[in-house]
């Protein structure tokens, strides 16, 4: 959330509280010798314990069932009166009428406020501000309110513990545009340098935001930007609106950080880097769904366990795959053997006739001689009877 966009009154305020409190450096930027790693030592909120952005590791969040849908109020009742579009080096930022707030919150909040964060259109770089389950996204949407029940306005509220709430909406691509988003892209090209703002259309704010808004990630943080006041009470929706790529590309390339008269700066990479959760939990408005997050080691033993579980059934296979083999080739054994037979039995037609047997004179002589010999000595035989 950028503290320099809120107003232009907003600014001498701001400027006051850094020049009465010594600071060395009222300038900073994202990066360079007064970037986000330097916050800390010219803004010393920067180094608090309760910083923002930060990562939301789904598996930790904490269901609270205490936590309802918010309500946008008068946000869709924009009036004739024009808003304005102000370059303030760091982002482009909209001031938000009075008249809007929002519902759902311990106390009654009013709109300040809404701008934006984005990377630098390199593939796969992100340019949002929070990440979930160390994901980014291509941008980032804040809507800024004040506690307007407990504190008389915003320059009192954002030193304050309870004076800030701001609504965090992750921006993907798509292929189609966002028609929402065209009432501030299509007037970049007006506030190209920092310092130069433009008056535009006023326009349904409520258009920019997701459809549900019931479920949604609660914490206690910080402005992203300096002076980093720990004042903040975020809520990050889970369903993110999307723009098309050639709407992401103009957020990138348009604006510059510099003035008209300086050299040109691309605004690009106007995101702060997650900022350690420390002993802060993350409320979420929904039960978690029972979705495993794995760790390093636990993907490992995973990939491992695959790997041995493919080279098992590989093995099986092969066993399996052999023993087919084997009694396929013994069953043929079996049907070559029973099948077996003569040349004669294979083909019975051309096998000759069996031939008679024929006695030989020798061998008939013999047998005579043989039964002769056994009768008994002397003894004349009988003459055989010839056949009547």
């Amino acid at each position: 959330m950028d503290l320099v966009g809120l107003s232009l009154p907003l600014l001498l305020v701001f400027w006051q509280w850094t020049t009465t409190t010594g600071a060395a450096v009222t300038y900073w930027t994202y990066t360079g010798s007064v970037g986000q790693s330097k916050w800390a030592e010219y803004f010393p909120d920067c180094g608090g314990k309760a910083q923002s952005p930060v990562d939301v590791a789904t598996v930790q969040t904490q269901y609270d069932p205490s936590l309802g849908p918010l309500t946008p109020l008068g946000y869709s009742q924009h009036g004739n009166k024009p808003f304005s579009l102000y370059n303030n080096g760091h982002t482009v930022v909209v001031p938000l009428p009075g008249w809007m707030g929002l519902g759902g919150l311990p106390w009654q909040f009013t709109a300040v406020q809404m701008h934006l964060h984005w990377g630098n259109g390199a593939p796969e770089a992100g340019g949002s501000e929070h990440t979930i389950n160390g994901q980014s996204s291509a941008a980032e949407l804040h809507v800024v309110h004040y506690n307007s029940e407990l504190y008389p306005n915003m320059s009192v509220a954002m030193t304050q513990q309870d004076g800030l709430a701001v609504l965090g909406v992750l921006i993907e691509t798509g292929e189609e545009a966002n028609q929402a988003f065209w009432n501030i892209l299509n007037y970049l090209g007006r506030i190209r340098h920092a310092g130069q703002s433009v008056s535009i259309p006023a326009f349904d704010v409520q258009s920019l935001l997701p459809s549900d808004l019931g479920r949604y990630y609660r914490y206690n943080g910080s402005l992203t930007t300096p002076p980093c006041f720990q004042s903040v009470l975020w809520t990050l929706f889970t369903e993110t609106v999307k723009i098309s790529h050639t709407q992401l590309m103009k957020l990138e390339t348009v604006l510059y950080a510099s003035k008209e008269d300086a050299d040109r700066v691309v605004m690009q990479d106007n995101y702060r880097t997650p900022q350690p959760l420390n002993d802060r939990t993350i409320l979420s408005s929904f039960p978690l769904e029972s979705v495993k997050v794995y760790t390093a080691g636990e993907i490992t033993a995973i990939v491992i366990g695959a790997l041995c579980g493919c080279v098992g059934l590989a093995v099986i296979v092969r066993f399996i795959v052999k023993t087919i083999r084997f009694f396929k080739h013994l069953h043929n054994e079996r049907v070559l053997v029973n099948s077996s037979t003569s040349s004669w039995d294979v083909l019975p037609s051309v096998r000759p006739a069996p031939v008679p047997r024929t006695k030989e004179p020798g061998k008939e002589l013999k047998q005579d001689v043989a039964l002769n010999t056994t009768s008994e000595p002397g003894k004349k035989e009988d003459p055989v009877p010839s056949s009547v």
